[in-house]
């Protein structure tokens, strides 16, 4: 009987030692990003977050300290920041106004429907992916100088100096940085020969510095706007693309002009979700996924769980296969967004979504409308100290983009051509199908997946995000709002979930690595899973106003990104 006293107790105590090991393994503690009371810049580079961050301090706002970053990341990160590319921005002024800007690249003159085919109608292999024939005619240019005329407060030469410093000065190679300079050597030298890039080996700690480019930026800061567009960096431009047998000239350039659009704005829940409307598909395809799965309330569902991937990836399918039919510039072909975006059309769509089988693309196409209605970006999201909020999408396309190198101007060109339909019913270089909607004309832009996203709630500024990523765009930046507004995460917490991605074409959900899901599951009711490939899907850079009205910057821990504040 002793003994048998001595064995309870000794359990006893064994269980009491147990729980709280139990209870701590449970729990951990949610990443924390950088938090600040009055102004946030986050980006992807640390000196770019720093000057958009001084030119606040100085007394500007979220528009100056836009542009400043804008130049700044063209310096520290020519993979995307640019001057020889395009982008989007979304804003929400202090008062409350919503608007956007569209300074997409587009078509040259010179360029036409089978443009990147052959005589007899096969595309010609990286005609629109590499060198001079891949170039749209570069609108950031543009975007700066329109958007400074409207919003700006500081002198334009006082923005862009910061980035002629820096040019100046040099910039310092990250790891990231070195393994992706010597990754594309060979396709820098296929494309044009004459990159600087080309002169070594690059390692973490060197030094890049850029002459040539901040005597580009000099000749910007003393003729303005006209200096890239029709003067002496027009002329270089022109020349070099000439040489290397390109057709963009210097009536391309001239005719060039930045646009404001209304941006796409929707509910979900009790949350307002304003984002870029055409010749952007961002605001369209996600207004299209959040409304869809609105009705099976996902927060009931453990987040990254089967049954939240499911859902999600059905209403993903869907909303892709309308972008591919329906989706190209706005200024060219009649697009019916209200009806695509409608309650109605959208619970339709999802009509023949089944918890116990997965639908196939095969069986999904695009939708049947009855009325028309009257992987290598770059963002940042900046909040000022007076309540304005920015959301900018900038890119040169691919990776350094056309891999063409304006030796005498120190910039990079774009590739963005290759987001066109080159041949209606062939995928580009994301995988992305397009239409007729969406094919090559003179002068047409072509479509794309940034989103710049500005989320209020009640009436406030809720959140500012955005993400790089070709075609997974769309889905990083709404999987990030359902961290927020489903699982109330933080905004560093929510940027560093592992994501995943599907896209109509090709009929597969494509996961993160780091995915932790028993993929069995999905696979059993018709799934085909794919790692391979995704080390990387989206680099979200976002702001997140707490309760209390500080900010807290989520800056993505898959690249070099880094959130400034004061």
């Amino acid at each position: 009987m002793k003994n048998y006293f001595y064995l309870i107790v000794l359990l006893l105590f064994i269980q009491c030692k147990k729980e709280p090991i139990k209870e701590i393994s449970k729990k951990e503690t949610p990443t924390k990003g950088v938090i600040t009371k009055n102004a946030m810049v986050v980006c992807a580079r640390e000196e770019a977050s720093k000057i958009g961050i001084n030119i606040m301090k100085k007394g500007g706002n979220a528009f100056d300290a836009m542009i400043a970053t804008d130049l700044a990341l063209a310096v520290a990160y020519p993979f995307a920041g640019n001057i020889g590319g395009g982008g989007f921005l979304v804003y929400r002024t202090k008062d409350g106004k919503v608007g956007a800007l569209d300074y997409r690249e587009k078509a040259p003159l010179a360029a036409h429907h089978d443009f990147y085919l052959d005589k007899d109608k096969n595309v010609i292999p990286q005609k629109s992916t590499l060198g001079a024939n891949a170039i749209g005619i570069p609108g950031t240019v543009a975007g700066l100088f329109k958007v400074h005329k409207k919003f700006g407060t500081i002198p334009f030469k006082d923005l862009i100096q910061p980035a002629i410093n820096l040019a100046k000065k040099g910039v310092v190679v990250t790891k990231k940085q070195a393994k992706a300079l010597n990754k594309y050597k060979v396709n820098f030298q296929k494309a044009n020969n004459r990159v600087i890039f080309l002169d070594k080996d690059w390692k973490e700690g060197d030094i890049i510095k850029y002459p040539k480019f901040a005597a580009t930026l000099e000749r910007i800061r003393d003729n303005g706007r006209d200096e890239f567009y029709k003067g002496k960096t027009a002329d270089i431009l022109v020349s070099y693309i000439k040489d290397l047998g390109g057709v963009i000239t210097k009536e391309d350039l001239e005719k060039y002009e930045a646009k404001w659009r209304k941006p796409i704005s929707f509910k979900y829940k009790d949350a307002t979700i304003h984002s870029m409307s055409l010749p952007s598909s961002g605001g369209i395809c996600m207004a299209q996924i959040l409304k869809s799965i609105e009705p099976f309330n996902i927060g009931q569902y453990k987040h990254n769980s089967t049954k939240y991937v499911q859902l999600l990836t059905e209403a993903e399918r869907r909303a892709y296969a309308d972008r591919a039919h329906f989706l190209g510039d706005s200024d060219f072909v009649d697009v019916a967004i209200d009806s695509l975006i409608s309650s109605e059309y959208l619970n339709n769509r999802m009509k023949n979504f089944s918890w116990t089988k997965a639908n196939t693309s095969k069986e999904i196409s695009h939708g049947k409308l009855n009325n028309i209605e009257s992987d290598e970006t770059t963002h940042y999201s900046i909040v000022d100290q007076f309540g304005n909020a920015i959301a900018v999408t900038t890119t040169l396309n691919g990776a350094y983009g056309s891999k063409v190198y304006v030796k005498d101007g120190g910039f990079f060109l774009n590739n963005e051509m290759d987001d066109f339909s080159v041949k209606p019913g062939i995928p580009n270089s994301y995988g992305l199908v397009g239409s007729e909607a969406n094919a090559v004309a003179p002068e047409k832009r072509m479509l794309s997946s940034m989103s710049p996203t500005i989320v209020t709630q009640n009436g406030k500024l809720k959140m500012v995000l955005g993400s790089p990523g070709g075609s997974t765009i769309i889905t990083s930046v709404l999987q990030n709002i359902l961290n927020v507004i489903e699982y109330d995460m933080g905004m560093q917490e929510a940027v560093s979930k592992p994501r995943f991605h599907h896209q109509w074409l090709p009929d597969n959900v494509k996961f993160e690595p780091s995915f932790k899901l028993n993929f069995k599951d999905l696979e059993q009711i018709g799934y085909k899973i794919d790692q391979s490939n995704s080390p990387v899907i989206g680099k979200i850079d976002a702001i997140l106003v707490l309760p209390n009205g500080s900010l807290e910057g989520g800056a993505d821990p898959r690249g070099d990104d880094k959130a400034s504040g004061f």
